[in-house]
């Protein structure tokens, strides 16, 4: 590693060559690609964290860019998806940094094999079952998660230490969100920067040593209206079921739910299958649609205005509705069981 390239980093002086090597020895977890993810990969990665793990279901459109700093419009005329663009973006700002880009669901019957060797978990995703299944399979075993949100001006931001601060159950319900979105009610990109790099901050701090910095707080921020606060972390919640009870709920549910309405994206996915062969769905969806296809998705627009974006891990993301029946009669009709 030249740290010739870090040495502005390495002049300041909680880092300094030996904070620099802890970060080049660290691996961190990023799950979600999109306006947190991308600035958070960005800030890591040009800091030289030793190995970033991004891993993002979806693929880029148009209405990224305003805010999802690591695309352009090649990619959104590829329709690549998000985890190969950041990891391509992303390796030609830093050789010395190892990227690891996965096209995928996170579940919680695949979430420990995404932790292994993971030094740290960032928040990039856009809902909160997601989150829940982070944070508890981060107590479960014993990893920093760094929560992050953005909607509107505002946003959100925790890093939580097991046995150290309370969990992300400690402070916020399930089923918290108050059901806005960036579709609904905008999102502005400075917002997304301001939280992104508070949790990047804080994970450098924690990563280098600097523990006794740490904020230990859930930060509001709204940046258009001028409010912040800052809610001291209490004891964790000895009847918490995540860090408290270790019931984990969002990793004991019996089965992953086949149906998923995806945050503000007018979209269903549904991922009944294990795998999908993408020549061989070309060939069939051709007939009753128009279909594209790349090496990554293939893409099938009905004349009913719905569309079908299916991945080769068996997701359908099935577009133009929030409808969870609509969906399924969709997919049931062109791809069966």
């Amino acid at each position: 590693m030249d740290f010739n390239r870090y040495s502005r980093q390495m002049l300041f002086s909680p880092i300094k060559e030996r904070g620099q090597q802890k970060l080049a020895d660290s691996s961190v977890l990023v799950v979600g690609a999109g306006a947190l993810g991308t600035v958070i990969c960005n800030h890591l990665v040009r800091a030289g964290v030793g190995t970033i793990r991004l891993v993002d279901r979806d693929y880029v459109e148009l209405s990224n860019l305003q805010r999802q700093m690591l695309f352009d419009e090649d990619d959104v005329r590829q329709a690549l998806p998000k985890a190969i663009a950041a990891k391509r973006k992303l390796e030609k700002m830093n050789s010395d940094v190892t990227v690891e880009g996965t096209v995928g669901n996170v579940t919680n019957e695949n979430i420990a094999s995404y932790l292994h060797g993971i030094d740290m978990v960032m928040d990039g995703t856009d809902n909160f079952a997601t989150r829940f299944l982070l944070n508890d399979a981060c107590v479960k075993h014993n990893i920093p998660f760094s929560y992050g949100g953005v909607v509107s001006s505002r946003g959100m931001t925790a890093l939580f230490i097991p046995g150290e601060t309370p969990c992300l159950r400690c402070i916020m319900n399930e089923g918290a969100g108050g059901g806005q979105t960036c579709d609904t009610i905008g999102v502005i990109s400075p917002a997304v920067d301001l939280i992104s790099s508070l949790q990047c901050t804080e994970a450098m701090k924690y990563l280098t040593g600097n523990k006794e910095y740490l904020r230990n707080t859930l930060k509001t921020i709204d940046i258009w209206y001028n409010h912040h606060y800052d809610m001291k972390f209490l004891e964790a919640d000895s009847a918490c079921p995540a860090c408290g009870t270790h019931e984990f709920p969002s990793l004991t549910k019996s089965a992953q739910e086949t149906e998923t309405v995806l945050c503000g994206r007018d979209t269903v996915q549904i991922h009944q299958q294990d795998q999908i062969n993408l020549s061989e769905w070309e060939k069939r969806l051709s007939q009753v649609s128009e279909t594209t296809r790349t090496p990554f998705l293939l893409k099938a627009e009905f004349q009913n205005e719905l569309k079908f974006v299916i991945f080769p891990d068996g997701r359908v993301l099935v577009q133009g509705t929030e409808d969870t029946t609509t969906a399924r009669t969709m997919y049931d009709r062109y791809i069966g069981s």
